[in-house]
């Protein structure tokens, strides 16, 4: 079955797998990227951002505009997860300089002017903190209208978070954000940690990439190098590329809808998603996945990257 080709913006923190993400979504010959935005998350904004244009030059994409956006949650402290991505957020990995600035005007506000003169027509594909998307709906409440489809790597539905014993990182980061979001009204599709855990690269395959000299490759090479090489792990988790890979091939996951809440406060709790039991009135309704193809996922994933 032929994938319906699709206009994208993607938003990153970019980290290591951020930096894959990209690739695979400037790769991925159904998904014309219109523009990336950056927010804090993994790492802070000026480390996010030169991550960014660093990785989109190395691939080949430096056409491609980056706007920068929000630098800190809505309500409450930056929180990073540098001790997994390293104090640059690609761990230390020798991505050439980019000689690029970003444009003008802020992340939210594009996000507001590029959906406005495309109705209907945009995909949103959002792999760090949502603070940029809420910042942009509380600006323009009509966007949800406005945006044909959003996809979110956020979120542990059904399984303990990788942050707390609740939150997956993107969500506890800024829960304010995500819940201002979910309660928007987006035809959105959330990638939480019940696929995205599922949905891997082996050290093997990252073996086989050391003579690599395509860029798509030596991205994968060079940002796998900090789970494989510093922490030592057997495999990967494909977090964003995942949700790249949703937002050109939806079938890849299993998504029913859901009744979800984001609880926001809490020394324990926050940042936690939660699908309600049936026949509670209280939650937003959402696409959750809950199943994924993890095979398919990887034949795309190496196919569309020129990996194997």
């Amino acid at each position: 079955m032929a994938l319906e080709a699709i206009r994208a913006i993607l938003d990153v923190d970019t980290g290591v797998d951020d930096a894959m993400a990209i690739a695979l979504a400037v790769a991925a010959p159904t998904i014309d990227l219109v523009a990336l935005t950056t927010v804090a998350g993994n790492v802070e904004l000026e480390h996010t951002t030169r991550n960014t244009l660093r990785v989109l030059d190395f691939v080949g994409a430096s056409h491609i505009p980056v706007y920068q956006g929000m630098s800190r949650p809505i309500d409450r402290p930056l929180f990073t997860a540098s001790h997994i991505h390293g104090s640059d957020g690609l761990g230390g990995a020798d991505i050439p300089e980019s000689s690029r600035s970003v444009e003008a005007i802020s992340a939210p506000q594009f996000l507001i002017d590029a959906a406005r003169q495309s109705p209907g027509e945009l995909t949103f594909i959002f792999v760090g903190p949502l603070t940029n998307l809420a910042v942009a709906v509380a600006l323009e409440p009509e966007l949800p209208r406005l945006v044909k489809r959003l996809v979110i790597m956020g979120g542990a539905f059904r399984m303990p978070g990788n942050t707390t014993a609740t939150a997956e990182f993107n969500i506890f980061a800024d829960p304010m954000a995500a819940a201002q979001v979910l309660a928007a009204g987006f035809d959105a599709t959330w990638v939480g940690l019940d696929v995205t855990t599922k949905a891997v690269f082996a050290r093997a395959q990252w073996d086989a990439l050391e003579t690599a000299t395509a860029p798509n490759a030596q991205i994968v090479r060079k940002a796998g190098a900090q789970m494989f090489l510093t922490f030592n792990r057997p495999v990967f988790q494909l977090h964003d590329p995942l949700a790249v890979a949703v937002a050109a091939d939806p079938t890849l996951v299993d998504a029913p809808e859901e009744a979800v809440m984001i609880e926001t406060g809490g020394d324990y709790a926050a940042g936690q998603t939660i699908i309600q039991r049936p026949g509670r009135e209280e939650g937003w309704a959402t696409k959750v996945a809950k199943t994924v193809d993890a095979p398919r996922f990887g034949t795309f994933f190496t196919a569309t990257l020129g990996l194997s």
